[in-house]
This record gives structure tokens, C-alpha cells and sequence, in this order.
């Protein structure tokens, strides 16, 4: 019965497996089909508020799964143009985008980390293609439903980035769900570390630029933005739309900071040197905070501080994290670190820009490769030593402190008995010298009072420690002449108690 019972198991095991992979694949679809019923709702909403609306919901549908194909990197094709011939539109906005990643990331996440541990789940393998491959079920049906809408999917962006955004969402959700683990080797963790925190701080400067330049050209904006928006549905659209763009113009402004700036048409190009070329600006509020013609001045060259900062976070991490090692290894790191910041800042760009049309509006944003190269020379440039300069300084030696000197003890103050100071201070004459010594005029020891010139060495002394210890039992004769008084002579002779009645005869 042991085989039966072994193939038994196994058996409810590749069930179990199974199962938990059919659930995954619903779990991508579903996934998807939130992200497009999510658009879909804001769309329709826009639409049946619209006072003028062009088509009827099949229209507003089509418009929503074109929305959701752009959000993935896919280009659409404007079949409605004035030419007759279709126009590419292949900007994405980058807000947009964040809806469907974060489904997929929390999708693949949710499917490795179930609520009930015995519940069978799908290996880390199993659960990246179940996942992408249900969410990409759905992707091609939206494809093939966009082809007869106003709005068409680019089949060859479709085929390209669309499995790439997915592939790269879930992945994120599944090394999220395993505990996030870097690399064994530490420069290979330094790496992503560094890169990680060059990026956040090269798109945070870009963004506060992107701020500053909108906040400085705050009136031509507002008048751009009355210009195109009409009725208040007008209005919020563009408002939303404006919105969804914001971290397009963090990555353009980050693009401009880098050096290679960013192209506003065919043969025009924006630098911190200058704006080159006659500009093909469409009427936009957030292009109203371009940089004005001519050469740049010192308010564009300071652009080039946020590259600057984000490379010396780069090279710091990498500096702090690679302390303990050689320096070739910290080299190393920051080598990768830049490689890994450049092909992120290469992606962010060519998502950021991309076709607004034909002709002159081809070629619209950053250049994908020439952000990418920038990044990674300023990453090697000045990470390079700055990782350096950090590993040195916290591998110094610190210098020990110098030992104080001791202070010397304080002299003991003299205790005064009767009228006569004890202690250290008063010198004690030599037993040669003590004939000589003239009379002292020192009243007359009693119970008591200290004799024969004790030097007291102890710091401790008390003279009423030499009080004796039975008042009748000593008597003043005994005691031992002291050395600077004369001998007293007006005392009484000794006379022993009186003993008790039987005790007197020979003891």
C-alpha cells in the first residue's frame, strides 16, 4: 500500500500546484480588467458631462482601451488627421502608468504570500508567467478591439513594450514577495543600493526644477490652460491631463539637468547652454515653463547641481555600504551603480518622450541614449570618488586621546584639639632634638588628649579614638612621659580599688 499511498500524495501535490497556477492566470486577467474598467469609468464620466461630446459610449470605450494601451508604452495612430494620413502619438503619461504596475506588483505579490499558508501556491517561477500570461491574455483582446477605434495600437510597440511592462511589474511583485533579497556578492548589493538612491535623487531634482520653472512662468501657463480648456468638463480634463504628465516633466527637467536636454521637434533641441533650432511647441501649459531662446545663463547652468547631487548620493551609499573591502571592489560597485542608474534614467526617458505627430512633432523629449550615456558619466565621474573619499574616511584610524595627569592629593587640613592643630602641617621634632626642646606651654594631658607627638599618617584620625576604654583603669602615672611636655609631679599616687569582701589573701 506505501506506492499507492506515495502516488497518492503526489498526485493531490500536482493537483494542488496546478490549481494554484489556474488561479494565478485568473488572478492577471482580473488584474487587468480593473485597470481598463478603471479608465473606462473616468472616461465615460468626462463624456456624459461633456456638453458637445464628439462620438457615442463606443467612442468613450475606445478611448479608454487606447488610454490603457498608452499607459503600457504602446503607441496609437490618429487616423482622424486633416492629411488623411495617420499621425503617431507615443508620449505616455507617466501617472497614467502607475495604475497597471501597481496591479501587477500587488497581483504577483498577493499570489506567493495567501492568507492561508496550507493553501498550495505556485513556485516564484510558476507565479511570474501564470500572472503576465493571464494579464497578457487580456492585453491582446483590448489590442484587437483598439484596431477598430479611432485611436489603433501600434502592433510593433505593442509587441515590444507592452510584454516588457508586465514582465518587469511582476517581476518586482514577486521579488517583493520573497523578501526583497539583493545579491550575495556586496558590490553587486552596493550596486543596487547606490543606483536606487542616485535615481530617487536625480527625479526628485528633476522635479523640483520641473516646479520652479512652472512656479517662475506661472502667468503664461494659466494662459495657456484658458486658452484650450473651455467649459468646466474642458477644464477638469485638461486639469487631469496636466496631472497625469507632472512626472514627464520631473524626467525632462532631469534630462535637461544632465546635460543632453531634450528636443521640441525635429532639429530643435533645449540644453543649458541655449535653445537651439526654431522650437515646434504645441499650445500647453506645461511647455509654457520652457527655457527662453537664446543662450543659457547662470539660471539654466545651475541645472546641473541636481546630477551633481544624485551622483554623490550614488557614490556615498556605495562608499558606505563597501567600507570593510579593498577599494578595487568599491570601484567596482560604483561602476555597476552607474551602469544600473543609466539604463533606468535610459527607459524613464524613452517613456517620457516620444512622437506627437509627424513632420516636425516626430521627435518630442528626452533621447532615450543620450540621458542614459549622461547618467553614467556623471555617475563615474563624480561617484567614483566620492565612494572613495568616503570608504578612506571611515576607515581612518582614530587617534588616541592623551592620559591626563594625575592631580596631586591635597594636603590634610590640621585638626585642632583644645587649642592645638593635629595633623600633616605640624612637623614632629626628633627624638635627638626632644632634650632640647624648650617647655611647651600645652595644657596638661588628660583622658584623651594624644601623647608622645603621634604623627598621624593616617588621614583618618580622629584623636577622640584614643579615649580609654575603662575610665578607672588607667591612671596617670602610667601613661608614658610625652616628649614636649615635663614630666607632671603635682599628681596623686596610685592607689588600687578596694576588692570585694572574700578576695582578699594570696591570689
Amino acid at each position: 500500500m506505501a506506492p499507492v499511498t506515495h502516488l497518492t500524495e503526489h498526485t493531490l501535490v500536482q493537483g494542488g500546484r496546478s490549481a494554484a497556477f489556474a488561479t494565478a492566470c485568473v488572478r492577471g486577467g482580473v488584474a487587468a480588467g480593473l485597470g481598463v474598467g478603471a479608465l473606462a469609468v473616468l472616461v465615460i464620466v468626462a463624456w456624459i458631462s461633456s456638453p458637445f461630446p464628439d462620438s457615442g459610449a463606443g467612442g468613450a470605450l475606445h478611448l479608454a482601451a487606447g488610454l490603457w494601451l498608452l499607459a503600457h508604452g504602446v503607441d496609437l495612430l490618429r487616423t482622424d488627421t486633416l492629411g488623411g494620413l495617420p499621425a503617431p502619438l507615443g508620449i505616455v503619461p507617466l501617472l497614467l502608468s502607475a495604475l497597471p504596475v501597481w496591479l501587477l506588483h500587488r497581483t504577483a505579490r498577493s499570489t506567493l504570500d495567501p492568507a492561508d499558508e496550507n493553501r498550495p501556491r505556485p513556485s516564484p517561477a510558476g507565479a511570474l508567467g501564470a500572472v503576465s500570461g493571464g494579464y497578457l491574455l487580456v492585453a491582446a483582446v483590448i489590442v484587437v478591439y483598439s484596431e477598430s477605434g479611432p485611436l489603433p495600437a501600434d502592433l510593433v510597440t505593442a509587441g515590444l513594450w507592452l510584454p516588457g511592462v508586465v514582465l518587469g511589474a511582476t517581476g518586482a511583485g514577486v521579488w517583493a514577495a520573497l523578501g526583497r533579497p539583493l545579491p550575495g556578492r556586496e558590490e553587486a548589493a552596493a550596486a543596487l543600493r547606490g543606483a536606487g538612491t542616485g535615481l530617487v535623487t536625480l527625479l526628485a531634482g528633476g522635479a523640483v526644477l520641473a516646479g520652479t520653472a512652472l512656479v517662475w512662468h506661472a502667468g503664461a501657463a494659466r494662459t495657456s490652460y484658458e486658452g484650450i480648456a473651455g467649459e468646466w468638463s474642458g477644464r477638469v480634463a485638461l486639469a487631469l491631463l496636466v496631472l497625469a504628465l507632472l512626472p514627464n516633466a520631473a524626467v525632462w527637467a532631469a534630462a535637461y539637468g544632465l546635460g543632453p536636454g531634450f528636443a521640441l521637434g525635429t532639429g530643435a533641441l533645449a540644453t543649458p547652454l541655449g535653445l537651439l533650432g526654431d522650437p515646434a511647441v504645441p499650445p500647453f501649459p506645461l511647455l509654457a515653463a520652457l527655457p527662453p531662446e537664446g543662450r543659457g545663463g547662470w539660471p539654466q547652468w545651475a541645472a546641473a547641481t541636481v546630477p551633481l547631487l544624485a551622483a554623490v548620493a550614488l557614490g556615498r551609499s556605495v562608499g558606505r555600504t563597501t567600507g570593510t573591502g579593498r577599494a578595487r571592489e568599491t570601484a567596482l560597485a560604483v561602476l555597476g551603480a552607474a551602469w544600473i542608474s543609466g539604463a533606468a534614467v535610459a527607459a524613464l526617458a524613452g517613456a517620457a518622450g516620444g512622437p506627437l505627430g509627424t513632420g516636425r512633432l516626430l521627435a518630442f523629449g528626452p533621447v532615450w541614449w543620450q540621458a542614459g550615456a549622461a547618467a553614467v558619466l556623471w555617475g563615474v565621474a563624480v561617484g567614483l570618488p566620492t565612494a572613495l573619499t568616503v570608504r578612506a574616511w571611515g576607515r581612518r584610524i582614530p587617534r588616541p586621546e592623551r592620559p591626563k595627569e594625575p592631580r596631586p592629593p591635597k594636603a590634610a587640613k590640621p585638626v585642632k584639639v583644645f587649642g592645638r592643630a593635629f595633623g600633616k602641617a605640624e612637623a614632629i621634632p626628633e627624638p635627638a632634638l626632644a632634650a632640647t626642646a624648650p617647655p611647651s606651654s600645652a595644657p596638661a594631658p588628660g583622658p584623651g588628649f594624644p601623647l608622645n607627638g603621634r604623627d598621624d599618617e593616617d588621614e583618618g584620625y580622629v584623636p577622640y579614638d584614643y579615649f580609654p576604654a575603662s575610665w578607672e583603669s588607667p591612671a596617670y602615672t602610667d601613661l608614658p612621659p610625652h616628649t614636649d611636655l615635663p614630666p607632671r609631679t603635682d599628681l596623686p599616687p596610685r592607689t588600687e580599688p578596694p576588692r570585694p569582701s572574700g578576695t582578699t589573701g594570696a591570689e
